[in-house]
């Protein structure tokens, strides 16, 4: 059953979506900058049926209410781990894309985790800022299966750009893009699959290789495409996560 909630979290509403299922491994999805819940729903088709499944509007995007301070990648970890406490998840299963990569990236290296997927997730400085609006629309039109996406992300991601952001989240967007975790991934134990398009201009795919050589049991997949390689390659990407997810 899947049912569409709100948790009050450091005193701000978070939306998310929640599969219950009989079992307590939990495949936890995370937008990127400026998207939502439908951005990752796509993936759900690609899980492991058995597992629940959490997508989380992340504070400040979606129906989630803005964080009432300045928040950092830290921040948002907090709220993670506070919401799995409700929950009552442990031990989750990360997926996350772009910001919502980084912010597994760093839960995974605070918190015991099972298992990481990245999909062009940035963790240091040097990172080119990315065009967010007009690439994803381009990618959903392409894309008959996610055509249903185009309009949900004109409008969310349209809305969610630094020249129309709020004074908060421009400066919680700063703060992301000038936060370096990169000493953090060294403390990262658990499997992590590195998926990335050979195209990024986002976050290069000479990051994922970096990226594969901090983390102690990491694997770069590199496919055709750009910083949305994940949706360009939706069929894909939905076999890697059954066979990862599923596997113990």
């Amino acid at each position: 059953m899947v049912i569409k909630v709100y948790q009050t979290i450091d005193n701000i509403k978070i939306h998310y979506s929640f599969k219950e299922t009989d079992s307590k491994e939990t495949v936890v999805l995370l937008h990127g900058w400026g998207q939502n819940i439908e951005m990752m729903k796509p993936l759900v088709k690609g899980i492991d049926k058995d597992k629940q499944v959490l997508i989380v509007d992340l504070p400040g995007f979606g129906k989630s209410e803005e964080p009432k301070r300045l928040y950092t990648v830290y921040d948002y970890v907090e709220v993670l781990r506070k919401l799995f406490e409700e929950l009552e998840i442990t031990n989750p299963i990360l997926v996350g894309h772009s910001f919502g990569g980084k912010i597994s990236l760093l839960y995974a290296s605070l918190y015991e985790t099972k298992k990481l997927v990245v999909f062009g997730s940035p963790y240091d400085v040097h990172i080119k800022k990315v065009s967010t609006t007009i690439k994803l629309l381009k990618i959903l039109k392409k894309i008959p299966i996610l055509n249903i996406l185009e309009p949900i992300a004109k409008k969310m991601i349209g809305s969610s750009d630094y020249k129309s952001a709020s004074v908060m989240m421009r400066q919680i967007l700063t703060s992301t893009v000038n936060l370096s975790i990169k000493e953090e991934l060294h403390k990262i134990t658990c499997p992590t699959l590195i998926i990335w398009g050979e195209n990024d201009e986002a976050v290069p795919l000479s990051y994922a290789y970096e990226l594969e050589n901090i983390i102690k049991d990491g694997a770069v997949i590199k496919l055709q495409g750009t910083h949305y390689a994940y949706l360009e390659n939706l069929v894909q990407v939905q076999n890697i996560l059954k066979t990862f997810t599923k596997e113990n």
